[in-house]
């Protein structure tokens, strides 16, 4: 994909560990991957682009993302980024891919979270 297609700059963000509610429970931390961030596309998706990886349907994806190679992307990893018009947006990956294994982009299905 073209440099110039990627204007989101998304944090990339993994699960660190659980850290004390204050209530005698726990929630999950985030800690920022490394490097953290990255330019990114984001194209919503549509019922038709439903199987974007391998053969699995990615039900309740909304949208599709593509940065540079990242190696510490995973499914467990959270995006996001402040939108000039929406505000704060933020997507949980539900599928990734390196189209030609040649780790120089990754394509990642992912459904954004409401707040």
């Amino acid at each position: 994909m073209p440099a110039g297609r990627r204007t989101k700059f998304l944090t990339l963000d993994q699960p660190g560990g659980p850290v004390p509610d204050g209530a005698g429970g726990y929630s999950e931390a985030w800690a920022p991957l490394d490097p953290p961030s990255t330019w990114g596309s984001l194209d919503a998706l549509t019922g038709a682009d439903e199987r974007l990886t391998a053969d699995t349907i990615t039900a309740g994806a909304t949208h599709a993302i593509s940065i540079p190679y990242h190696p510490g992307v995973t499914v467990h990893t959270r995006l996001s980024y402040t939108d000039p018009d929406r505000g704060p947006r933020g997507f949980q990956i539900v599928g990734l891919r390196d189209p030609d294994e040649s780790r120089r982009e990754l394509v990642i299905v992912a459904a954004e979270m409401i707040p």
